[in-house]
């Protein structure tokens, strides 16, 4: 399967994230992390950061044991966080850790070697390209938490983009989120993000000349005799016409992609059928 980098690039790019996110959360200070997460309400920004580094942890214990099965979480020494109680330093300290692990094990993996995933792709490259997407978008999160910009590099948010279509396609996926089958309604619809600042070689990982947009195409339900009744939606980058355009700076698209900004926000424009995407944001919320 091809990604847009390699396994070294993600595991350093998820170095980088967990990073910024540790930053983030000096930024909110102590006073904060009882305040909830305007874009996650039901955690705290303790609860939160608790959320991925255990995430951290239970990457680093799939890749490290080559995980054949799935692996509970409450399974994970350490992954159920350092206590109410701890302080920030000591918060952080514990999240810096979780991290350093995971990029270790990940670094230290054949990025090609059999290990259990949900998804398709059964390989530690798999975990290094999650792991690194899940910390941008809780980034996110945290800096909004702390009343911080939050900024990532163009072709890093091109990727997440790229993977969060790829994933929102998978039958494993579609089998078990039901709110999926509201995009069923739309059959025939077609949705283009058209990201205002395109950057000059934030290509497709198999095709260089490939515009830094994308084209999501409903189609009718399928029945899937291994997994269950789904809709029907692929994607590819490109430009077409379509039914509605969201358009706007590629870190924004993202944010609105993922919930963490409004689709009425003045820093995006829609253009055409609203409900439309509405109902498609609607539909892929992890809410």
């Amino acid at each position: 399967m091809a990604y847009a980098f390699d396994h070294e690039r993600y595991c350093a790019e998820l170095a980088h994230q967990a990073g910024l996110f540790e930053a983030a959360l000096g930024a909110a200070g102590p006073d904060r992390l009882a305040a909830p997460v305007p874009t996650c309400p039901e955690w705290t920004l303790r609860e939160l950061t608790v959320h991925l580094g255990g995430a951290y942890r239970w990457f680093a214990h799939i890749v490290r044991t080559r995980a054949t099965e799935p692996v509970s979480p409450a399974d994970i020494a350490g992954a159920a966080g350092p206590g109410d109680d701890t302080g920030l330093d000591e918060l952080a300290e514990w999240f810096a850790d979780g991290a350093r692990d995971a990029v270790t094990a990940l670094r230290e993996a054949d990025p090609h070697a059999p290990t259990w995933s949900w998804a398709d792709d059964h390989t530690p490259a798999f975990w290094a390209r999650r792991a690194t997407h899940e910390t941008v978008v809780h980034r996110a999160d945290a800096c909004l938490a702390a009343g911080t910009d939050f900024q990532v590099s163009p072709e890093i948010a091109a990727d997440c983009v790229d993977e969060w279509l790829h994933l929102l396609t998978l039958p494993q996926l579609r089998a078990r989120k039901e709110s999926l089958r509201l995009l069923d309604e739309r059959a025939g619809a077609r949705l283009h993000l058209h990201p205002a600042d395109t950057p000059i070689g934030a290509h497709d990982a198999t095709d260089d000349a490939a515009p830094v947009e994308w084209v999501i195409d409903l189609t009718a339900p399928a029945q899937d005799a291994t997994e269950g009744p789904a809709h029907g939606l692929s994607w590819h980058r490109g430009h077409a016409k379509a039914d509605v355009a969201l358009r706007g700076p590629l870190t924004d698209l993202l944010l609105v992609l993922q919930r963490r900004l409004p689709s009425h926000s003045p820093r995006v424009e829609v253009l055409g059928d609203r409900t439309l995407l509405d109902l498609w944001l609607r539909a892929t919320s992890f809410d």
